[in-house]
């Protein structure tokens, strides 16, 4: 795909590569033909250092328990139907790199270049944590950003209400900072032997008994600086029971029993201000009557900001209160926030009053993980905003069935994302 990517942008006379992230050391433990696509659209430097447009090549599967929600469609066909775009990838995030090359291609062709330059950027390995992508790229070829200021990536977009694209004002939600993901392996260990007999000390067992005390640990509320600063400026669309609780969040969690049970109601909104796990796997036998000797569980935690994947691993282990349960960290970064105030930021909201009067730009942080915080470790901003308007039931067909992207919403995201790039420019 990056090799396509590249031979489309040369042939339209942007300068690009396609590069290969197999290093000689680490080729066998990364899945043949990884890459990334790089362009590069060269501005006058006038106006400060790069800006980066991040997107990943990669996708996540398809369930095939879940094939019935998709239809007759295959995921994977890039089907055109009814004004969108239908399959995997769509949102998250080829549609992304669709509005990233879309907007490069017209830059190019501009009369007068930016007085910045504009790099296109898409890494493979995203889904996955990105180790073997957007952490490998800046490890080993740091030259193809250097001097980059700003990064725009998947991680907010411009949320509408229910008649979606066209619809107006809309909510303008900019990324700033994620939850800190903490991927965790549960495995315990037990008697193997034949079903038939059943077990005293199955590894199944033990596990499941470890699962359920985990699953009752406590997850206190924490309302961090960037959830309130968010709130705070959504009071002014909250309802007139609320508006109180929203201006000042943390008070109103604390002590108003009514409104925090409103608030916690909702899973997005409690999101943001308690840590969330999921079991996620489960491993046991390959046969049905065979007790297995090893177990195992995986649990995608999402810790608030300033939280750690190491403390809530060790809160994991005292949880499962068994001493041949063993709880491994597979996966972890910390959480970085970027300034909420910047000229980026301030572009993005001039350009919000001028297409979309009446809307509301407010940071966010992320409940999801992206590549962002490998560029914020970097020094450099990193917001979460692809200019797309959707509706809460479009979102959340990311990872899920039916996932598609409207024609009209990768035509107004270019647009945006033009004039946002010109409008910082001033």
């Amino acid at each position: 795909m990056a090799r396509f990517l590249a031979d489309w942008a040369r042939s339209r006379g942007i300068e690009t590569r396609a590069i290969d992230l197999r290093s000689r050391a680490e080729s066998s433990d990364v899945p043949a033909g990884r890459a990334a696509f790089w362009a590069r659209i060269p501005g006058t430097g006038k106006a400060g250092g790069a800006i980066i447009l991040l997107s990943h090549l990669d996708v996540v599967p398809v369930d095939p328990a879940d094939t019935a929600g998709w239809g007759a469609i295959d995921p994977f066909g890039g089907v055109v139907m009814d004004g969108a775009v239908i399959g995997r990838g769509a949102l998250d995030a080829k549609g992304a790199l669709v509005v990233h090359l879309a907007a490069a291609l017209r830059l190019a062709a501009r009369a007068t270049p930016l007085g910045r330059d504009v790099i296109v950027l898409s890494t493979p390995d995203e889904e996955l944590g990105g180790l073997n992508g957007a952490a490998r790229l800046l490890r080993e070829q740091p030259e193809l950003v250097a001097g980059a200021a700003y990064l725009l990536t998947i991680g907010g977009g411009i949320t509408v209400g229910p008649s979606g694209v066209g619809e107006a004002p809309g909510l303008w939600e900019v990324g700033v900072a994620e939850k800190t993901p903490c991927w965790l392996e549960l495995r315990a260990r037990g008697t193997a032997g034949h079903a038939a007999g059943g077990s005293r000390d199955s590894a199944v067992d033990r596990l499941l008994g470890a699962l359920a005390r985990v699953r009752s640990l406590p997850r206190p509320v924490r309302v961090v600086p960037e959830v309130a600063t968010l709130f705070a400026a959504l009071a002014p669309r909250a309802s007139a029971e609320d508006r109180a609780g929203f201006a000042d969040l943390e008070t109103a969690l604390r002590d108003d029993a009514g409104f925090r049970q409103r608030f916690l109601a909702d899973p997005a909104r409690a999101a943001l201000v308690r840590n969330t796990f999921a079991i996620t796997t489960l491993r046991g036998s390959r046969q049905i009557n065979v007790i297995p000797g090893e177990a195992a569980a995986g649990i995608d935690a999402r810790l608030l900001p300033g939280e750690s994947c190491a403390d809530f691993a060790e809160a994991t282990r005292r949880a499962a209160n068994d001493p041949d349960i063993q709880v491994d960290v597979r996966f972890t970064f910390a959480s970085r926030a970027s300034p909420s105030e910047t000229p980026l930021m301030d572009a993005i909201r001039r350009v919000a009053a001028r297409v979309d009067p009446g809307s509301l730009v407010v940071p966010r942080v992320g409940t999801g993980a992206s590549d962002a915080h490998w560029f914020r470790e970097h020094g450099i901003v990193a917001y979460g905003f692809v200019p797309r308007r959707l509706r809460p039931v479009e979102s959340r067909r990311i990872h899920g069935s039916g996932e598609r992207i409207s024609e009209a919403n990768l035509q107004f995201g270019t647009d945006v994302l033009v004039s946002l790039l010109e409008e910082l420019d001033r």
